[in-house]
């Protein structure tokens, strides 16, 4: 079982930058890690996707070109650079973890473990 742990989250303005941090440990198991967010009322939905190995990413078209999913394999760390935020991107922000090996081709049911959150704020 792979341990998340997000922290980064905040307020922020509109039009301004946010990095969260996603740490990683027991991370044999893990070869895709994934942030996805989740806003009150809706349903959680993916952001972007990262393999460990390779470092291919894939992102959502609401957040592509917006921001940047990286890893430092070393320190077992993944991030997500916002940047441009809008209102709409407020959400808590989850990173997941899965044994699948293309960030493309992981649905987000095959991401088994999570991270407890970090919320962000985007203020108009």
């Amino acid at each position: 079982q792979v341990q998340l742990v997000e922290s980064g989250g905040g307020v922020v303005q509109a039009g301004g930058s946010l990095s969260l941090s996603c740490a990683a440990s027991g991370r044999t198991f893990s070869n895709v890690m994934g942030w996805f967010r989740q806003a009150p009322g809706k349903e959680r939905e993916f952001v972007a996707a990262i393999s460990w190995t390779e470092g291919r990413t894939y992102y959502a078209n609401s957040v592509k070109g917006r921001s940047t999913i990286s890893r430092d394999n070393a320190k077992n760390v993944v991030y997500l650079q916002m940047n441009s935020l809008k209102p709409e991107d407020t959400a808590v922000y989850y990173c997941a973890s899965s044994p699948r090996r293309n960030p493309e081709m992981t649905p987000s049911t095959a991401f088994n473990s999570w991270g407890q959150g970090t919320q962000v704020t985007v203020s108009s």
